[in-house]
């Protein structure tokens, strides 16, 4: 579960505006917004600080004690953020305050563990659905579910109703929805095999047909 809380220390932004976001970043400030019970506040955070928050073994679900400006801290959690595409470095960040004794919604990565019996007899194993909605207070989030696909065999299939998860956590998507799934493997090789036995029979004919048309005159 997660139970880990970051302090993280910003400041609240007074400026606002595409280049005053882009002077930020020139100087290692990250733009962002966190979105109160009541109204946003434009905030700005150092990279290096936020980075670290970000990834902590809770990863996207750790509580976050949102300082501004030395003043009280706001429990909140990770909402949204934007990446440089070239240089990696995070652009923006957009965070939620949240009540610790309130649950919230999140989606949380799906892990498969274990060898499937149908892999040991040939099957293929497939990843359907790689996350699950689900609702909980924000400090009993799961970093992640797994799913065993132990005693999967080949034509079984594992669903979000088959997946265990912590006391206090509820699944909210569809208990049908497909999680994992072990299909037999396709026979390229024999379909090949049949496809050069046709190809070669039609040349064989061919050359027969051929063969035929050039004997008759030599009857006439």
């Amino acid at each position: 579960m997660t139970s880990e809380r970051v302090k993280l220390v910003v400041s609240e932004r007074t400026k606002l505006g595409s280049a005053e976001s882009r002077r930020l970043r020139r100087q290692g400030i990250v733009p962002g917004v966190l979105y109160g019970r009541s109204t946003p506040v434009a905030i700005s955070v150092r990279e290096r600080d936020l980075r670290p928050a970000l990834t902590t073994a809770a990863g996207s679900h750790a509580v976050l004690d949102v300082v501004i400006d030395g003043g009280r801290a706001h429990s909140a959690i990770l909402k949204d953020y934007q990446r440089d595409p070239i240089r990696g470095t995070i652009t923006h960040v957009d965070l939620q305050e949240v009540r610790l004794d309130q649950p919230i919604h999140a989606a949380v990565a799906i892990t498969l563990v274990g060898e499937a019996a149908g892999a040991k007899e040939g099957g293929v194993v497939s990843h359907v659905a790689t996350e699950v909605h689900v609702e909980a207070l924000p400090l009993e989030v799961p970093q992640h579910v797994e799913a065993d696909v132990s005693e999967l065999h080949v034509g079984g299939s594992l669903r979000v109703a088959d997946l265990r998860v912590p006391a206090g956590v509820t699944v909210l998507d569809d208990p049908d929805t497909v999680v994992a799934t072990v299909t037999a493997p396709t026979r390229v090789e024999e379909a090949g095999a049949e496809e050069t036995g046709a190809e070669a029979a039609a040349e064989s004919g061919a050359t027969a047909a051929e063969g035929g048309e050039a004997a008759e005159p030599a009857g006439e």
